[in-house]
């Protein structure tokens, strides 16, 4: 456990706390033509995934290393009306139990230690058979970006696939870097790369 990264996101959760928060676009992209199943949550956050999922009849599963971030989403739940699963987990120690229809990624990315691509090997695991992994990942510096290295390399979505090596269980299905326009905590607009990674399991 890492006690660092956790008083980091303890600290972040309790202090940019987002009442109403929001479907990441390239999620909603993703979901719109998917039949509604089980879907686990990495890394949920504020938890606008989360609640725009169970919104839409997802049965989920949302889990986050910050327990201020897990009992903030259950208060929201509770309050809109939907059934959210939340718990507390760090994905560096343990992977939550179950297998989904679709598992989500979106900007699972932390200035502490993750060995993140076995956290996405357990997440493909975790898929049921004809089930989607969902990766989305930062692919350039947004103004309000905690990491400002301008010599940074965000790994293509090829790149992160040949990490993965998951063999022939598993195709990927998309691997492209879309461009958005995006709004920064402080109402900043941008022009923001995502990398989008879809994987399916046979």
């Amino acid at each position: 456990m890492n006690d660092q990264a956790i008083r980091h996101w303890e600290a972040h959760y309790a202090h940019h706390v987002v009442e109403s928060p929001t479907v990441n676009p390239r999620l909603a992209e993703i979901v719109g033509p998917l039949t509604p199943g089980t879907v686990l949550d990495l890394g949920c956050g504020s938890g606008g995934d989360a609640l725009w999922l169970a919104a839409r009849s997802w049965r989920v599963t949302a889990v986050d290393l910050s327990d201020t971030a897990v009992h903030a989403l259950r208060l929201k739940a509770e309050r809109a009306g939907v059934d959210v699963t939340a718990l507390r987990v760090d994905l560096a120690e343990e992977f939550p139990a179950g297998t989904f229809d679709l598992v989500s990624a979106q900007f699972l990315h932390t200035p502490f230690d993750l060995d993140r691509a076995e956290v996405l090997r357990a997440a493909a695991r975790a898929l049921v058979p004809g089930g989607l992994l969902a990766v989305v990942d930062h692919g350039s510096t947004a103004p309000w970006s905690w990491n400002q290295d301008p010599d940074f390399h965000y790994p293509t979505p090829e790149e992160v696939a040949a990490d993965l090596d998951l063999g022939p269980e598993w195709t990927v299905e998309r691997a492209d870097s879309p461009t958005r326009e995006a709004t920064g905590p402080g109402g900043q607009r941008a022009t923001v790369t995502d990398h989008v990674l879809l994987v399916r399991r046979s």
